[in-house]
């Protein structure tokens, strides 16, 4: 049985320091004192620098590029927290990395997903909260409890503030770049008020995408291209290039809970059709990736809401109500 800790206490690794800092700025806490680095032959190395025995302790700790940096620094952490007697461990991973390869596409393909569920339990922690998983049912990989956040709300509600919505002469059209993320996509449509449209594309290999047609009535209209995240953003910027030559929309903006943006996506970000793209601040954005038609927006309040609730022993659907 596990039991709660006597106090809240915050871990920051190095992915997402600045988050990590939101974070305790909203819980009124502050972060522990401990030292995440490398000796120097690259091994993690975990210092905590004050006593965590009986705590509640959440370690901030998004799995995003370097993926196995990231991930093997927070393995070390909780077991670092586990053996200092911490009262329970939650891991807040704000971008699951791995979370794509859920399944065998190929014959003799691993279930990575499942691989890191497992790690993280077998390391020491308790539970796991996170954000916009890739397939929800991910969640069943854990043999631990998991607090799956939404980032659709977090976005329609800074969306909803931008002028571009607000226009009546020029209606708002969600648009979901692929099947798989229609329910999303009409989510995202609901709370904004707006009609749906769905690109249909065809993938003839990873990270290349051909957009095939859309379905759905885009002429003379804004278009919010909706996704859980965006990777090297082929598949974004070659679905609003479609959207205008093809459909005829008006304008084209983009949103996603995830900006990993590898390789050549900002490259192309810069060069497509794309006004504005909406991300939430799940990865933190190194300079080179600040371009001016990025707006971040902050998960950091939802996270300490959340946090709070598990602490406190509350339901977490209600943050969404407040």
């Amino acid at each position: 049985m596990i039991t709660r800790g006597n106090q809240i206490r915050l871990l920051s690794g190095n992915s997402c320091p600045e988050l990590a800092g939101a974070i305790a700025k909203d819980l009124n806490i502050p972060l522990l004192k401990a030292k995440v680095g490398t000796f120097s032959d690259g091994e993690i190395s975990v210092q905590l620098g004050e006593s965590v025995r009986g705590g509640d302790v959440f370690i901030v700790q998004s799995t995003a590029p370097p993926v196995n940096n990231n991930l093997m620094e927070l393995l070390v952490m909780i077991d670092a927290l586990r053996r200092a007697s911490a009262g329970r461990i939650t891991a807040v991973i704000p971008y699951y990395g791995y979370a794509r390869q859920d399944r065998k596409a190929m014959g003799r393909d691993p279930i990575t997903a499942k691989l890191v569920a497992d790690l993280l339990t077998t390391a020491g922690a308790d539970r796991v909260l996170t954000m916009d998983l890739h397939a929800p049912q991910l969640q069943g990989f854990f043999d631990i409890p998991v607090d799956h956040l939404l980032g659709v709300p977090v976005l329609a509600k800074a969306i909803a503030k931008e002028s571009f919505i607000k226009s009546k002469s020029e209606p708002l059209v969600v648009v979901s770049p692929d099947v798989g993320s229609v329910g999303r996509a009409r989510q995202m449509a609901q709370f904004l008020g707006a009609s749906l449209a769905i690109v249909d594309k065809r993938r003839p290999q990873a990270n290349k995408s051909e957009v095939m047609h859309i379905v759905g009535d885009v002429k003379g209209k804004r278009c919010l291209i909706a996704d859980d995240m965006i990777d090297t953003a082929g598949t974004i910027c070659q679905g609003a290039k479609v959207l205008v030559e093809i459909g005829g929309a008006l304008g084209v903006y983009a949103c996603c809970t995830h900006g990993v943006l590898s390789g050549p996506a900002i490259e192309r970000l810069e060069n497509s059709v794309i006004e504005k793209l909406f991300v939430l601040n799940t990865i933190a954005l190194p300079k080179e990736k600040q371009i001016p038609m990025i707006k971040e927006i902050t998960v950091a309040p939802i996270f300490a809401k959340t946090i709070q609730a598990i602490f406190d022993d509350k339901p977490v659907s209600e943050i969404y109500e407040k």
